[in-house]
């Protein structure tokens, strides 16, 4: 039996034939449409790099079967960038060395992008490690990574508050 979804995938609609109901949201990112950002590591939902947004909110793609999502707006990270323009919170990772083998960092930077959407760290790094504590990063680049938030979350509140004026 072939179950059928639609899915609006980094702005573009897609409609997906799937063969098996089981088949996994990181699976289907990775081995049938060939965006490998989102990272298979744990395969349990433990390490967080392969987060991924789905309706802006932050997934483990491991976990979610695809099946489940019809109807979604899945952004990876392979959508976050327009063009050669970075995302404000890739440029922070750089700016600030969120980054060193780069196994973790597109869930990072997922990871980054909706908890900063979601309003949640006020300018705290504490509050960033919390709600960051669900994506796990071998090499400890913990410091890099909540300025690199910090630093994105300060960035995107400006030009969203130069915008009201405008």
């Amino acid at each position: 039996m072939t179950y059928t979804i639609h899915l609006t995938l980094n702005g573009t609609p897609r409609e997906i034939a799937l063969d098996d109901p089981r088949v996994t949201l990181l699976d289907l990112l990775r081995e049938r449409i060939g965006l490998t950002g989102a990272k298979k590591g744990c395969d349990r939902g433990q390490c967080g790099a392969c987060t991924v947004l789905v309706d802006g909110r932050r997934i483990n793609s491991c976990l979610a079967l695809a099946v489940s999502l019809d109807g979604a707006d899945i952004t990876t990270i392979e959508g976050l960038a327009e063009g050669d323009s970075l995302h404000p919170v890739q440029e922070a990772f750089i700016a600030h060395d969120g980054l060193q083998c780069g196994f973790c960092t597109p869930g990072q930077i997922m990871s980054a992008v909706g908890l900063i959407s979601e309003g949640q760290t006020d300018g705290d790094p504490e509050r960033v490690r919390e709600c960051m504590s669900g994506n796990l990063c071998r090499c400890g680049a913990y410091a890099g990574i909540t300025e690199a938030v910090l630093d994105a979350q300060q960035q995107l509140s400006e030009t969203q508050q130069g915008r009201k004026r405008a």
